[in-house]
């Protein structure tokens, strides 16, 4: 498989989408439970996928709470942020036909976290930024390619750089 990815697998869907555009449309849930047993991490989580699922968990910071036993939130949507460039882009190469040597992406921000705490209405997140390493055999332009074309499709820089329709209901 080119780059770890089961191009039959894209092959199949991007044919589907073809027919029909609303095999494109898909959704996602994820449901955390706060855990209230003092010392044990805050939010718990089960992540269901196609052969399994996973539970995960994680907490406020120490400085803001925590008890220092499992990442933090933010860490996590680091990481499912740089994910999502990761695979968007290791799939774009290879629905393209570029093999790659290597591929990593470093995702990091910088927060003021006075608004969270309530001494302040200044944005919490101030920036957000990745640190591409990829290679391949066909060279750096097409690296540099990939790479534009990975932000144009991932979702997650989608969600960073677009307003996207935000609501929150009560339940019960």
């Amino acid at each position: 498989m080119p780059n770890n990815v089961n191009k039959a697998e894209l092959v199949r869907f991007v044919e589907a989408v073809k027919k029909d555009p609303k095999e494109a449309q898909k959704q996602k849930v994820v449901e955390v439970a706060w855990n209230f047993h003092e010392g044990a991490p805050q939010v718990a989580a089960d992540l269901k996928y196609a052969k399994g699922s996973r539970a995960v968990e994680c907490e406020l910071p120490v400085f803001t709470g925590g008890w220092g036993n499992s990442p933090d939130p933010i860490q996590y949507c680091l990481f499912g942020l740089a994910s999502c460039f990761a695979v968007t882009l290791a799939a774009t190469a290879t629905g393209e036909g570029i093999p790659l040597t290597e591929l990593r992406v470093k995702a990091e921000n910088r927060m003021d976290l006075r608004k969270q705490v309530g001494l302040s209405t200044d944005p919490i997140i101030q920036n957000v930024a990745f640190t591409v390493t990829a290679k391949s055999p066909n060279g750096t332009a097409a690296v540099k390619r990939l790479v534009k074309l990975a932000e144009e499709r991932c979702p997650g820089t989608e969600c960073l750089t677009r307003s996207i329709p935000f609501r929150i209901d009560l339940a019960g």
